[in-house]
């Protein structure tokens, strides 16, 4: 086998292996089913208000930024609880700041949706 072959064949299983990940979360996650519920209402509304290809660049990478904030702290969440099931503190704190991350991102993502969505009310 080349190595060219073999990279190929690697970038194979990579991609099946992160859209078995993507599907586990988007099936099996109340955070990450409740992001991609809220993402499809925007989008509707989206097409609703008519906007620009500015508007929908971020938009989109708001609602990019929220999932994949959601989907690292799932990810965290989850490997903290492997390492130490029973509460403990330092997990208890390690998981507090993932979440924080993630509502970073949605408070990110308002400030977005409120630049975009206060003018067309006005």
């Amino acid at each position: 086998m080349t190595k060219v072959s073999k990279f190929i064949i690697n970038r194979i299983k990579a991609f099946k292996y992160a859209a078995k990940g993507f599907w586990i979360l988007i099936t099996t996650e109340n955070s990450i089913i409740a992001q991609v519920i809220i993402a499809f209402v925007m989008t509707i509304i989206g097409f609703i208000m008519h906007l620009s290809a500015t508007e929908w660049m971020f938009q989109t990478l708001a609602i990019g930024l929220i999932l994949v904030a959601e989907s690292l702290n799932t990810g965290i969440e989850k490997m903290a609880d492997f390492v130490h099931p029973a509460y403990h503190e330092k997990i208890g704190f390690i998981k507090d700041i993932s979440a924080g991350a993630a509502f970073f991102a949605a408070i990110i993502a308002i400030i977005i949706g409120l630049f975009i969505y206060i003018p067309k009310f006005m």
